[in-house]
Order: structure tokens, then C-alpha cells, then sequence
């Protein structure tokens, strides 16, 4: 092979690395990525309004007081969301939550043939309406290591028709409390005769 083959092999080498080189400049300032100031994504959080916390902070009504103007069918609405994993007909199935069907007055963790967490199994006692009612505000701070992974249901308004839909599905309902009975004001001790008040 003469000098002159080996200049044109040489030349088309070099002339091939032009190309390369100059189409990576073009398409660098063509397709330039613009990078950010600062690395990562920024999250939007909506802010709350100051009322929004204040009336998050201020306590619900006693359960009693809110019982006496639940709704049943207000209740059977708002447990749709429980139906996903619990069912209430008596003598239906587990699902991945209890039959719910007389739960109020029932001991606590003895569905049968349902494997309850060991912190349910432990908590002893009856369900009542005062338990259901803590229990559905927050599952995990009343039982401990519960196997429910729903976060609770906030509004007091709406635990109490949850409860007394609960309530209705069962064979004998507990007495729950009457309109009138909730808004009386509790009677003061009166004095015996001769003392004064």
C-alpha cells in the first residue's frame, strides 16, 4: 500500500470525526435541556385557613348529644365505605374486615372466623357505643397494632349515624338516646331542708 491509499484512508477518518463532532454541537444548541436552578421537583401544598385549624382543634359534642339527631339512612350512606371491606347482613361472610351485624354489645375480637389482630384480641370487654365511637375516630390509637388501616372518620355528625345504622343491624337494637333526652340539662342536686344552697 503506497503513501497516497493511506492519506485517503487517513483523510476519510478525519473527515468522519468532523461530521460526528460538528453534529454534536449542532444538535446540542438545537436540543439544549434547560437545567434547573435548583434540583428536584417543588410540591404545592394548599394552605388551610385559620379557621379550618380552629375548627379542627375545637372538641365534638359528646356522643350521646349527637346520637339523638342521627340518621339511619344518613349512616347506611356513610358506611358505604366500610362496606368495601366489612359486610352487615347477619349470617354474611367475613370479608377482609368482621360481619359487623350486632356488633354494638358484642366482646370485642370474637367474629367467628375471622383472625383478629392481637391487639383486638387483647382489648377485652363489650363494644359500645362510647368504644365505637373513639374506635372510629381513630382505629389505630384506640387498638394498638389493628389490623385496620382505615384512617377514621373525622366528623362527630357522621360517626353518630355510622353508629346507629351499626346499631340498627342487629337482632335486639340498644336503646339509643331520644332528641328531647339530649338537649334537657342535667337536674341539680336540690339541698335538704334547713341547708342553705
Amino acid at each position: 500500500m503506497d503513501s497516497f491509499e493511506l492519506n485517503k484512508i487517513l483523510g476519510a477518518l478525519l473527515f468522519s470525526c468532523l461530521c460526528l463532532l460538528a453534529l454534536n454541537i449542532g444538535a446540542e444548541a438545537m436540543f439544549h435541556p434547560v437545567k434547573p436552578a435548583k434540583p428536584g421537583m417543588e410540591v404545592v401544598v394548599k394552605e388551610h385557613a385559620a379557621g379550618g385549624e380552629q375548627a379542627k382543634a375545637e372538641p365534638d359534642e359528646p356522643i350521646e348529644k349527637l346520637l339523638a339527631s342521627a340518621s339511619i339512612d344518613k349512616g347506611a350512606n356513610a358506611a358505604k365505605k366500610c362496606a368495601a371491606c366489612h359486610t352487615f347482613g347477619k349470617g354474611e361472610p367475613n370479608r377482609v374486615g368482621p360481619n359487623l351485624y350486632g356488633v354494638i354489645g358484642r366482646p370485642k375480637g370474637t367474629e367467628g372466623g375471622f383472625d383478629y389482630s392481637p391487639g383486638m384480641k387483647g382489648k377485652g370487654g363489650n363494644w359500645t357505643v362510647a368504644d365505637l365511637n373513639t374506635f372510629l375516630t381513630n382505629p389505630k390509637a384506640f387498638v394498638p397494632g389493628t389490623k385496620m388501616s382505615f384512617a377514621g372518620v373525622p366528623r362527630g355528625s357522621e360517626r353518630a349515624d355510622v353508629i346507629a345504622f351499626l346499631n340498627s343491624k342487629s337482632d335486639s337494637p340498644a336503646p339509643l338516646p331520644k332528641a328531647a333526652d339530649a338537649g334537657a340539662p342535667p337536674k341539680a342536686a336540690e339541698a335538704p331542708a334547713g341547708q342553705k344552697k
